[in-house]
This record gives C-alpha cells, sequence and structure tokens, in this order.
C-alpha cells in the first residue's frame, strides 16, 4: 500500500497525530518508562472505532521498536550483570505471559484505586527523597540481586501482561530503591526487560492478527526516532533530568487514574 493510499485511509490530520506523539512517546519512555500513557491515548482518540486488541497490538509493535533501540544505546555505556539481568528477564517474560492469561478472569478495573494510592506514594517519595537516585546507595549481593530480581521480574511483567501502563517507570523505581542503581543504570536495566514483555505480548497479538501494519511502521519509526534523543539526554545530562521526568511521568499516571476511578 502506497503512502497516498494509506493517507486516504486514515486522513493526513490522524497520521500527523499519531506520528507527533509516537515520538513523544519514544522520547519519554527512553529516559524514565511510560511511553504508552501517551502513545496509546492518542490511538485510542484517532481511531475510535478500530478493536482494542489491534490497537493495543500496534500500540506494542512500536512500542518495542523503539525500547529496543534504546536499549542497544543504554548498552554501549552501561555495564549489565547479565546473569542478574537473565533472571529478572525471565520471571518477567513468565510473568507478563501469565498476566494476558489472567485479564480474561479479572477485572483490571479493579485494581485502579490500589494503582493510584501506590502511585501517589511513589511520587511523594521520589520528591522527599531529593538525593535518590543521583548515587548507587547500595551494593547487595549476588544472590540478593538474584532473589529481589526474580521478585520484580515476577511483580511487575505479571502486571505488564495483565493490565501495562506506566510498567517502565515502575521497573525504574524499583531498580533504584530495591538495588539502589542510580536512575541512569536503572533505566537501562528498565529498557531490556520491558523488551522482554513486549516481545511476550506481540507473540499473541501477531499470532491473532491484531494489528495495523502500516501505523506501526509509522508509529514505530516515530517512536525510535524519540528514543534516540532521549536517551542521547538522559546519558548526557545524567540522574537529575531522568529524576525530574520520572516525577512528571508519575503525577501524569496518578491524573490519569484518579480520571478513570473519579470521572469515567
Amino acid at each position: 500500500m502506497d503512502f497516498l493510499s494509506i493517507i486516504a485511509d486514515y486522513g493526513f490530520i490522524t497520521l500527523l497525530s499519531l506520528a507527533f506523539f509516537s515520538f513523544v512517546a519514544g522520547f519519554i519512555d527512553s529516559v524514565v518508562g511510560g511511553g504508552g500513557l501517551i502513545q496509546l491515548p492518542a490511538l485510542l482518540i484517532n481511531l475510535p472505532n478500530t478493536s482494542i486488541p489491534t490497537l493495543f497490538g500496534t500500540n506494542k509493535i512500536a512500542a518495542l521498536s523503539g525500547t529496543s533501540i534504546s536499549a542497544i544505546q543504554y548498552s554501549k555505556k552501561i555495564k549489565f550483570n547479565y546473569k542478574v539481568l537473565g533472571v529478572i528477564a525471565l520471571c518477567a517474560a513468565i510473568a507478563s505471559f501469565l498476566g494476558a492469561k489472567a485479564v480474561s478472569y479479572i477485572n483490571a478495573n479493579t485494581l485502579k484505586p490500589l494503582i493510584l494510592v501506590i502511585l501517589i506514594l511513589i511520587a511523594i517519595y521520589t520528591f522527599i527523597k531529593k538525593n535518590l537516585g543521583n548515587i548507587q546507595t547500595k551494593k547487595l549481593s549476588l544472590n540478593k540481586m538474584l532473589i529481589y530480581g526474580s521478585l520484580i521480574g515476577l511483580i511487575i511483567g505479571f502486571y505488564d501482561g495483565f493490565f501495562g501502563p506506566g510498567t517502565g517507570s515502575f521497573l525504574v523505581l524499583a531498580f533504584v530503591v530495591i538495588f539502589g542503581f542510580e536512575f541512569v543504570e536503572a533505566s537501562a536495566y528498565s529498557k531490556v526487560i520491558n523488551c522482554v514483555t513486549n516481545i511476550f505480548a506481540l507473540i499473541v497479538f501477531i499470532k491473532n492478527e491484531n494489528y495495523l501494519l502500516e501505523l506501526a511502521i509509522l508509529m514505530s519509526i516515530c517512536n525510535i526516532s524519540g528514543n534516540i534523543i532521549g536517551t542521547r539526554l538522559a546519558l548526557k545530562r545524567g540522574n537529575t533530568f531522568i529524576r525530574t521526568i520520572f516525577l512528571i511521568i508519575v503525577i501524569l499516571m496518578i491524573l490519569r487514574y484518579a480520571y478513570d476511578i473519579f470521572i469515567q
């Protein structure tokens, strides 16, 4: 399908809107995660008559494209503990799969009030702890890192498969608070784990043909562009910059969940 046909099908304004918000989502996601808070609503608003699974699949393709590029960029600057990273990734993959299965049995809306409370506590904690993530505060033994990492992978992986929004931000905070990582290092680890959970979710969406290929390609290009710029800025400007963006994203997540609970 040529570009003119795509414009005819979706409209120039719709394509421009999706391209812009995909770029912004990629930028934010590369720094602290949470790009889905921007990209997915953009799809829902611009394509209200398209099935939810199809929009989710399209969103995941674009998100994975950008996150994978960001993960590669971080890996050039950050030295990973691949044993720890592998264990977390494995646990997250299994939990993400189980979380996706659980969607059929549990109403996700029942969890929104709990998530809202958690987000408010995260915002308060991050704001009070002025030096949070500025320096490495802990040096855990390998065994503790494996145990804590497994729990992080299982809990947040399940959340991503079951519900999803803000997974990257939850991963960043977990690595900062539990592992004592700096924000830059935490962002690097979170990108790799998020790639894994996205891949396992995409297996289901692609198998069921729940995606719009033309839009996924356009959004992927824009998301990748945002991720490249965001990653470079994060690595250049460091932990204070990432902490600021993290707080902004958490506040946006609080507003989003509060809207869902109290207004909708």
